[in-house]
């Protein structure tokens, strides 16, 4: 392999530094995502020993899912954190379009997301 000028080792330095931050924004919106559904899970769990007690019921699993909504906002921004980092460095205007619509994708869903979670937590208030 060549030396290759000052700009070209640069250039590949910052595109390994930007791909590897990535990974690791991409690594904690996973771990994120996996918490979230250990929690939620035994939230479930939880609503579903109480499922006859008539004070709460119903109640519970609406709860259950608000918990998860919340980590999947939150993983959902950490991956479109390192979507936005991929289009730095994306090497044709195809990859770039795709990376764009992955975005929209996770915007809407975000958006989408969010809403329904006010929805919930205004049912519940």
């Amino acid at each position: 392999m060549e030396p290759g000028t000052p700009y070209q080792l640069t250039e590949r330095a910052v595109e390994h530094g930007v791909q590897w931050l990535r990974l690791g924004i991409e690594t904690i919106g996973a771990a994120i995502i996996a918490v979230g559904v250990v929690v939620a899970l035994g939230a479930f769990a939880r609503a579903f020993r109480r499922r006859n007690d008539p004070s709460g019921a119903g109640r519970g699993y609406t709860g259950v899912r608000l918990t998860l909504a919340r980590y999947l906002a939150l993983a959902l921004e950490f991956q479109l954190g390192a979507d936005i980092l991929s289009t730095a460095i994306a090497p044709s205007w195809t990859a770039i379009g795709k990376l764009g619509a992955i975005a929209v994708i996770r915007t809407a869903l975000n958006y989408f997301l969010e809403r329904e979670m006010r929805a919930e937590e205004a049912a519940t208030a």
